[in-house]
């Protein structure tokens, strides 16, 4: 898998779903299937390159820049499907929370096998989707377990970004570094999220002290905790300088408060450590940094994403998932800060023309071209993920399923 800049082109992203019960093998010679037959390399993001702009903007354009495509990975027992599961219910997909453990004998959403339920562990990837503020989030819970490790390598290969979860109490642990080694081969962006503040021994700066040292992560605070442990309350979001608080009885109602006067020189220094951080990387706000100039909210933020896009930093959120504090600014922070599909470029190897490279632009009108990225047997048959490059003959429905028995060889 490699990556390049991008350009004007831009692919299209989306997760679907097929009960393979038919297939019928295309004709070699369609211009489909020499591209089906190639490898597919997947990716790079670059917040350098500027992209061309048409006088008409595409039809899809708007679209792409409302879609994420994200995984969530974590070490074992890190609260990665309390995570989604609370993503669900606050966009509204689920209207009751359930428990990782099934303990009221019905369970998290994404722990679809009984097994799942009954170990209270991850075991297959689920994928899911929702919606957050006009944006549609495609998520992909991933295992956190080292005997279920492939699942996470086939997932990352499809990703445009990803939530890496650490504990506030166990901190980097053995799986935190497999998970992030793959997320830099396959050179995904990424955000951290660190869980579990509601703990005992709860310390989240500790945990960022061994992100740093441990993960290589050029990373900073983006959020700092009001209280920890049972103390708890809520967080203050150091790009709006403003404080939060997760009312109700899930913690679906978000309020948002003037800073305590207690943490307000905190504050300010976690801060000013955010910006002094993101300017290492950033030359835009080094040079608003240097020159003691004001550096405003959307200033920082858009700083932040380009920054975050590059690889060259990590925001880190914090917050408990298993208490309903910290998800949703968490969400709006991978709005924000991760890329959207046509910030991504891909290409293929055509094999019938000594793997001549093929850009693959995500023009909707063009050829079918998809990437089955992972299989699955079940009740009604095989399941296949697809990732779309292109994708009119969805539109037409022609050729969808019988060049999916083609593509499952050949694709990489």
């Amino acid at each position: 898998m490699a990556r390049f800049p991008r350009g004007s082109s831009a692919p299209h992203l989306l997760y679907s779903f097929f009960n393979s019960s038919k297939s019928t093998r295309p004709s070699p010679h369609s211009p489909t299937s020499a591209l089906l037959l190639g490898n597919f390399h997947l990716r790079q993001f670059s917040s350098s390159a500027v992209r061309a702009k048409d006088d008409k903007e595409p039809w899809w354009k708007e679209s792409m820049e409302h879609l994420r495509n994200i995984g969530i990975s974590a070490h074992i027992d890190s609260g990665k499907t309390t995570l989604t599961e609370r993503i669900l219910y606050y966009t509204g997909r689920i209207h009751e929370i359930h428990e990782v453990r099934g303990r009221d004998g019905v369970g998290a959403k994404m722990d679809s096998m009984d097994l799942e339920r009954e170990k209270g562990i991850t075991i297959q990837s689920a994928a899911t989707y929702c919606t957050w503020n006009g944006y549609q989030v495609n998520i992909i819970d991933t295992p956190g377990h080292v005997d279920f490790t492939i699942e996470v390598e086939r997932a990352l290969r499809v990703l445009d970004g990803a939530i890496l979860v650490l504990c506030s109490v166990g901190g980097v642990q053995s799986q935190s570094i497999t998970v992030d080694r793959q997320m830099r081969r396959y050179e995904v962006p990424r955000v951290a999220f660190i869980n579990k503040l509601d703990r005992m021994g709860a310390d989240p700066w500790k945990v960022l002290s061994q992100a740093r040292a441990k993960l290589r992560h050029h990373s900073a605070a983006v959020q700092v905790p009001i209280g920890l442990e049972e103390d708890f309350q809520g967080l203050i979001d150091l790009v709006q300088m403003k404080a939060f608080y997760f009312r109700g009885s899930s913690g679906e109602n978000v309020v948002a408060e003037d800073i305590p006067e207690d943490m307000a020189a905190f504050v300010e220094a976690k801060r000013r450590e955010l910006i002094e951080t993101v300017s290492d990387v950033d030359d835009k706000l080094a040079d608003a940094f240097l020159a003691d100039e004001p550096i405003s909210a959307s200033d920082l933020e858009e700083a932040i994403r380009r920054a975050t896009i590059a690889r060259k930093f990590i925001p880190v959120f914090m917050g408990s998932a298993f208490k309903n504090k910290g998800v949703q600014p968490l969400l709006n922070g991978v709005l924000n800060y991760l890329p959207c599909p046509i910030e991504v470029n891909n290409y293929a190897l055509d094999q019938t023309k000594d793997e001549e490279k093929v850009m693959l632009g995500g023009n909707p009108e063009g050829p079918l071209v998809a990437l089955a990225f992972k299989l699955e047997e079940g009740r009604f048959g095989q399941l296949t993920y697809l990732r779309y490059q292109s994708y009119s003959a969805l539109h037409e429905c022609d050729n969808t399923l019988d060049t999916r028995a083609w593509i499952i060889g050949h694709l990489c």
